[in-house]
Protein backbone atom coordinates (compact mmCIF):
# COMPACT_ATOMS: atom_id res chain seq x y z
CA UNK A 1 0.00 0.00 0.00
CA UNK A 2 1.54 3.68 -0.88
CA UNK A 3 1.92 5.86 1.77
CA UNK A 4 0.59 9.72 0.61
CA UNK A 5 3.07 12.07 2.42
CA UNK A 6 1.54 15.03 0.73
CA UNK A 7 -1.77 14.80 3.16
CA UNK A 8 0.66 14.39 6.16
CA UNK A 9 1.51 17.50 8.82
CA UNK A 10 5.20 15.92 10.48
CA UNK A 11 6.26 18.06 13.62
CA UNK A 12 9.92 17.12 14.20
CA UNK A 13 12.45 17.77 17.05
CA UNK A 14 16.21 17.93 16.69
CA UNK A 15 15.95 19.12 13.42
CA UNK A 16 18.69 21.35 12.75
CA UNK A 17 21.59 18.46 11.81
CA UNK A 18 21.78 14.87 11.10
CA UNK A 19 19.03 12.65 11.55
CA UNK A 20 16.63 15.63 12.39
CA UNK A 21 17.66 17.24 9.23
CA UNK A 22 17.83 14.78 6.37
CA UNK A 23 14.32 13.58 7.49
CA UNK A 24 13.14 17.09 6.89
CA UNK A 25 14.51 17.35 3.45
CA UNK A 26 13.51 13.86 2.46
CA UNK A 27 9.82 14.03 3.61
CA UNK A 28 9.84 17.77 2.30
CA UNK A 29 10.53 16.46 -1.06
CA UNK A 30 7.66 14.09 -0.35
CA UNK A 31 5.70 16.78 -0.16
CA UNK A 32 4.85 16.33 3.47
CA UNK A 33 4.26 19.65 5.88
CA UNK A 34 6.64 20.09 8.43
CA UNK A 35 7.21 21.82 11.83
CA UNK A 36 10.62 21.66 12.32
CA UNK A 37 12.09 22.45 15.84
CA UNK A 38 15.78 23.00 17.01
CA UNK A 39 17.61 25.63 19.09
CA UNK A 40 19.70 26.70 16.07
CA UNK A 41 17.35 29.45 14.35
CA UNK A 42 19.97 29.90 11.45
CA UNK A 43 19.70 26.25 10.50
CA UNK A 44 16.37 25.65 10.85
CA UNK A 45 16.09 28.40 8.29
CA UNK A 46 18.75 26.91 5.61
CA UNK A 47 16.55 23.48 5.92
CA UNK A 48 13.25 25.71 5.31
CA UNK A 49 15.02 27.42 2.29
CA UNK A 50 16.02 23.73 1.20
CA UNK A 51 12.40 22.16 1.49
CA UNK A 52 10.81 24.78 -0.47
CA UNK A 53 13.23 25.17 -3.17
CA UNK A 54 12.31 21.47 -3.83
CA UNK A 55 8.84 22.02 -3.93
CA UNK A 56 7.66 21.35 0.11
CA UNK A 57 6.54 23.69 2.70
CA UNK A 58 8.39 24.29 6.44
CA UNK A 59 7.63 26.23 9.50
CA UNK A 60 11.01 26.99 10.97
CA UNK A 61 10.50 26.42 15.15
CA UNK A 62 13.82 27.98 17.12
CA UNK A 63 12.78 26.24 20.87
CA UNK A 64 14.53 24.08 23.17
CA UNK A 65 12.75 20.90 23.49
CA UNK A 66 13.84 21.14 27.64
CA UNK A 67 11.42 24.03 27.59
CA UNK A 68 7.59 22.53 27.35
CA UNK A 69 5.79 25.57 27.20
CA UNK A 70 7.93 26.65 24.14
CA UNK A 71 7.67 23.08 22.39
CA UNK A 72 3.77 23.46 23.30
CA UNK A 73 3.56 26.76 21.77
CA UNK A 74 5.89 25.86 18.52
CA UNK A 75 3.12 23.02 17.85
CA UNK A 76 0.04 24.93 18.43
CA UNK A 77 2.37 27.11 15.56
CA UNK A 78 2.48 23.97 13.57
CA UNK A 79 -1.36 23.80 13.98
CA UNK A 80 -2.63 27.11 12.98
CA UNK A 81 -0.46 26.78 9.98
CA UNK A 82 -1.19 23.26 8.20
CA UNK A 83 -4.58 22.84 10.36
CA UNK A 84 -3.04 19.29 12.54
CA UNK A 85 -0.29 17.19 13.57
CA UNK A 86 -0.37 13.78 12.04
CA UNK A 87 2.89 12.67 12.74
CA UNK A 88 5.78 13.73 15.59
CA UNK A 89 9.52 12.61 15.37
CA UNK A 90 10.92 12.83 18.68
CA UNK A 91 14.28 13.03 17.30
CA UNK A 92 16.31 15.36 19.53
CA UNK A 93 19.45 13.56 21.34
CA UNK A 94 22.89 14.50 22.57
CA UNK A 95 25.61 12.00 23.15
CA UNK A 96 26.89 12.07 26.41
CA UNK A 97 30.40 10.83 26.88
CA UNK A 98 31.64 10.26 30.01
CA UNK A 99 33.66 7.57 31.98
CA UNK A 100 32.04 7.01 35.33
CA UNK A 101 34.94 8.60 37.36
CA UNK A 102 34.58 11.38 35.50
CA UNK A 103 30.95 11.71 35.94
CA UNK A 104 29.22 14.74 36.62
CA UNK A 105 25.66 15.66 37.39
CA UNK A 106 24.84 18.66 35.90
CA UNK A 107 26.11 16.70 32.38
CA UNK A 108 23.78 14.10 32.94
CA UNK A 109 20.96 15.75 34.26
CA UNK A 110 21.46 17.65 30.49
CA UNK A 111 21.19 14.39 28.54
CA UNK A 112 18.40 13.46 30.09
CA UNK A 113 16.98 16.48 30.31
CA UNK A 114 17.43 16.44 26.58
CA UNK A 115 17.01 13.04 24.94
CA UNK A 116 14.38 12.16 27.43
CA UNK A 117 12.43 15.04 29.11
CA UNK A 118 12.44 16.65 25.72
CA UNK A 119 10.57 13.88 24.16
CA UNK A 120 8.31 13.87 27.19
CA UNK A 121 7.81 17.67 26.29
CA UNK A 122 7.54 16.54 22.36
CA UNK A 123 4.69 14.08 23.26
CA UNK A 124 2.38 16.18 25.65
CA UNK A 125 2.70 19.21 23.09
CA UNK A 126 1.00 16.88 20.25
CA UNK A 127 -0.61 13.71 22.28
CA UNK A 128 -4.41 15.67 23.19
CA UNK A 129 -5.01 16.50 20.06
CA UNK A 130 -4.30 13.27 17.98
CA UNK A 131 -6.69 11.89 20.73
CA UNK A 132 -9.02 14.13 20.20
CA UNK A 133 -8.93 13.21 16.30
CA UNK A 134 -8.69 9.71 16.61
CA UNK A 135 -5.45 9.45 14.55
CA UNK A 136 -1.30 10.20 14.78
CA UNK A 137 1.62 8.59 15.19
CA UNK A 138 4.46 9.53 17.50
CA UNK A 139 8.05 8.38 16.32
CA UNK A 140 11.17 8.44 19.02
CA UNK A 141 14.60 8.27 17.45
CA UNK A 142 15.75 5.62 20.15
CA UNK A 143 18.96 3.79 19.90
CA UNK A 144 20.48 0.51 19.80
CA UNK A 145 22.56 1.57 23.20
CA UNK A 146 19.31 1.59 24.79
CA UNK A 147 19.32 -2.21 25.37
CA UNK A 148 22.72 -2.94 27.74
CA UNK A 149 25.09 -0.49 29.04
CA UNK A 150 27.93 0.77 27.19
CA UNK A 151 31.47 2.06 28.21
CA UNK A 152 31.60 5.93 29.08
CA UNK A 153 28.00 5.95 28.24
CA UNK A 154 26.10 5.53 31.37
CA UNK A 155 23.64 8.90 30.82
CA UNK A 156 22.95 8.11 27.21
CA UNK A 157 22.14 4.48 27.35
CA UNK A 158 19.99 5.78 30.51
CA UNK A 159 18.43 8.25 28.25
CA UNK A 160 17.86 5.80 25.62
CA UNK A 161 16.70 3.32 27.75
CA UNK A 162 14.05 5.11 29.43
CA UNK A 163 13.05 6.60 25.86
CA UNK A 164 12.09 3.10 24.61
CA UNK A 165 10.09 2.02 27.69
CA UNK A 166 8.26 5.53 27.82
CA UNK A 167 7.06 4.81 24.47
CA UNK A 168 6.31 1.68 24.91
CA UNK A 169 3.75 2.36 27.66
CA UNK A 170 2.31 5.19 25.45
CA UNK A 171 2.34 2.37 22.72
CA UNK A 172 0.17 0.18 24.94
CA UNK A 173 -1.74 3.05 26.20
CA UNK A 174 -2.88 4.05 23.66
CA UNK A 175 -4.40 0.98 21.81
CA UNK A 176 -7.54 1.55 20.28
CA UNK A 177 -7.40 5.73 20.34
CA UNK A 178 -6.00 5.79 16.56
CA UNK A 179 -2.55 6.37 17.60
CA UNK A 180 0.13 4.67 17.39
CA UNK A 181 3.91 4.34 18.55
CA UNK A 182 6.90 3.74 16.22
CA UNK A 183 10.12 2.99 18.53
CA UNK A 184 13.43 3.27 16.54
CA UNK A 185 16.31 1.67 17.39
CA UNK A 186 19.25 2.98 15.25
CA UNK A 187 22.64 1.47 15.16
CA UNK A 188 25.83 3.58 14.26
CA UNK A 189 25.12 6.00 11.47
CA UNK A 190 27.55 9.00 9.91
CA UNK A 191 25.64 12.23 11.75
CA UNK A 192 27.82 14.94 13.69
CA UNK A 193 27.11 12.45 16.81
CA UNK A 194 29.58 10.09 15.97
CA UNK A 195 31.40 12.17 13.68
CA UNK A 196 35.64 12.88 14.40
CA UNK A 197 35.65 8.82 16.41
CA UNK A 198 38.75 7.20 15.63
CA UNK A 199 37.68 3.87 17.21
CA UNK A 200 36.29 1.53 14.24
CA UNK A 201 32.60 1.10 14.58
CA UNK A 202 30.87 -1.84 13.45
CA UNK A 203 28.15 -1.40 10.83
CA UNK A 204 28.56 2.49 10.35
CA UNK A 205 25.63 3.28 8.12
CA UNK A 206 25.58 6.31 6.00
CA UNK A 207 23.03 8.77 6.73
CA UNK A 208 20.95 8.36 3.62
CA UNK A 209 20.75 4.77 3.45
CA UNK A 210 19.30 5.06 7.12
CA UNK A 211 16.95 7.59 6.42
CA UNK A 212 15.14 5.49 4.06
CA UNK A 213 14.84 2.77 6.54
CA UNK A 214 13.44 5.09 8.75
CA UNK A 215 10.58 6.34 6.41
CA UNK A 216 9.80 2.86 5.36
CA UNK A 217 9.31 1.88 9.40
CA UNK A 218 6.89 5.20 9.45
CA UNK A 219 5.01 4.25 6.84
CA UNK A 220 4.29 1.12 7.51
CA UNK A 221 3.54 1.91 11.16
CA UNK A 222 6.14 -0.45 13.04
CA UNK A 223 5.86 -0.39 16.32
CA UNK A 224 9.50 -1.27 17.14
CA UNK A 225 12.73 -1.26 14.25
CA UNK A 226 16.24 -1.68 14.96
CA UNK A 227 18.75 -1.87 12.23
CA UNK A 228 21.15 -2.69 10.87
CA UNK A 229 19.93 -6.21 11.79
CA UNK A 230 23.10 -7.67 11.40
CA UNK A 231 24.35 -5.10 15.34
CA UNK A 232 20.42 -5.45 16.21
CA UNK A 233 20.99 -9.05 16.25
CA UNK A 234 24.57 -9.28 17.79
CA UNK A 235 22.64 -6.43 20.78
CA UNK A 236 19.90 -9.42 21.21
CA UNK A 237 21.60 -11.66 21.83
CA UNK A 238 23.81 -9.77 24.22
CA UNK A 239 20.80 -9.42 26.14
CA UNK A 240 20.73 -12.76 27.17
CA UNK A 241 24.60 -12.69 27.96
CA UNK A 242 25.02 -13.44 32.10
CA UNK A 243 26.51 -10.81 33.20
CA UNK A 244 29.98 -11.88 33.96
CA UNK A 245 30.59 -12.84 29.82
CA UNK A 246 28.79 -9.48 28.97
CA UNK A 247 31.12 -7.21 31.27
CA UNK A 248 34.35 -9.15 29.94
CA UNK A 249 33.53 -9.13 26.69
CA UNK A 250 31.86 -5.55 26.50
CA UNK A 251 35.21 -3.66 28.78
CA UNK A 252 37.32 -4.51 25.86
CA UNK A 253 35.15 -2.31 23.41
CA UNK A 254 34.50 1.29 23.78
CA UNK A 255 33.42 3.47 20.65
CA UNK A 256 33.61 6.41 22.21
CA UNK A 257 37.12 7.53 21.05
Amino acid sequence: MSFDWSQKVVFITGASSGIGRSLAVELGRKGAALGLLARRADSLREIVSEVEAAGGRALALPADVKDADAVRAAANQVREKFGRVDILVANAGIAGTTHARDLKSNEVAEVIGVNVLGAVNSVTAVLPEMVEQNSGQLIVISSLAAYRGLPKSSAYCASKAAVSAFFESLRVDLHGTGVDVTIIHPGFIKTPLTAGRETQMPYLMELDDAIKKIIRAIEIRKKSYAFPWQLATIVRAAMLMPVSLYDRIIIKHSYRE
